[in-house]
């Protein structure tokens, strides 16, 4: 069949290198270690985005979200000091339509997410309440939130709270 054993052995070689090129060209090509990191749902411009924590300005929070997430969150105290210009908002619902909100209701809602003028993963929490709970619907964006909120259907405040919160997966990008 092979006229040469030069020859068996330049056909097997071949053979061998590409079944070796087909193998590498199947791994990931990052040369970075990868970490499983725990990720909440939340919204983001009326998408759903995936996004983890990682420090909070406030103990009880901390403890809090490291209990929820099963996985530590960081109390750093000097987050409290970032000036309000440097931050992004996280709306969270204290009542309203139940689901996998921190609090039992519906998930957070972000403002600013990456790719867009403002992106921080540094986020102040700003409390959401419905006036009458029964009323709630779920909103997916600030602009529903903010409209509500005019609309006297809900009031906000600023808890004075920071939380590190980076987006994982967004509309149009991932980590």
């Amino acid at each position: 069949m092979f006229k040469s054993k030069r020859t068996k052995v330049i056909i097997f070689s071949i053979f061998g290198l590409s079944i070796l090129l087909a193998a590498c060209s199947s791994q990931p090509q990052g040369t970075g270690t990868f970490a499983q990191v725990p990720a909440g749902l939340a919204y983001a411009e009326g998408k759903e985005i995936y996004f983890t924590h990682t420090e909070a300005s406030d103990p009880g929070i901390a403890e809090a979200l490291t209990n929820m997430m099963q996985s530590p969150v960081i109390y750093v105290p000097s987050l409290a000091d970032v000036p309000e210009s440097a931050l992004a908002n996280v709306y969270v619902f204290e009542n309203g339509v139940s689901g996998k909100g921190p609090l039992g209701f519906q998930p957070d809602v972000f403002n600013n997410p990456p790719g867009t003028e403002g992106y921080t993963p540094l986020r102040q929490i700003i409390l959401t309440k419905w006036v009458d709970g029964e009323k709630a619907v779920e909103f997916m964006s600030e602009s529903e939130i903010l409209q509500a909120e005019t609309d006297g259907k809900l009031t906000t405040t600023k808890s004075g709270v920071v939380v590190n919160m980076p987006f994982i997966v967004w509309d149009g990008g991932k980590r």
